[in-house]
């Protein structure tokens, strides 16, 4: 099926889509700095620049929404048109996730991943699971955790 607007409506609403300070993400924060936990936001000097650095437990969190890291649910599916650059864009950000994680593991961080499809959509967990369970990945010595809808 051809995009039903212009190349140039269709680059207005790309820009506009945020990398930071996404729907997701705010629901988080919210939730983890209600719950008592403070944290850096985006921090400049760590690989990937985590969405939340928990110096604390020696954490990061990532927030990655199911179609721009290309997650296998749902919520993602490769656009039919100009699929080969969307192909090779979203494989691009894996290959830099993984040297991120790669990174950080290195230097003795922890690492979790919360999907966007765990915090909306049809597979979507209830917010306090959510938190509950980054709760308990904080408190145990898991190297690596991953939230993702059911």
């Amino acid at each position: 099926m051809a995009d039903v607007l212009t190349p140039d409506q269709r680059r207005l609403n790309m820009s506009r889509i945020r990398g930071r300070d996404t729907k997701p993400e705010l629901l988080l924060r919210r939730g983890l700095h209600a719950r008592g936990l403070r944290f850096r936001l985006h921090h400049k000097n760590l690989p990937g620049r985590p969405d939340l650095v928990l110096a604390r437990y020696n954490a990061v969190i990532f927030v990655h929404g199911c179609f721009w890291h290309g997650h296998k649910c749902p919520m993602f599916k490769l656009p039919t048109t100009r699929a080969e650059f969307w192909h090779g864009k979203i494989e691009q950000n894996r290959r830099r996730d993984l040297s991120a994680h790669a990174s950080l593991a290195h230097s003795g961080w922890r690492i979790l991943t919360i999907w966007e499809c765990a915090l909306k959509g049809p597979r979507r967990l209830p917010l306090e699971g959510v938190l509950d369970e980054i709760l308990r990945w904080l408190r145990s010595d898991e190297p690596e955790g991953v939230i993702e809808g059911i």
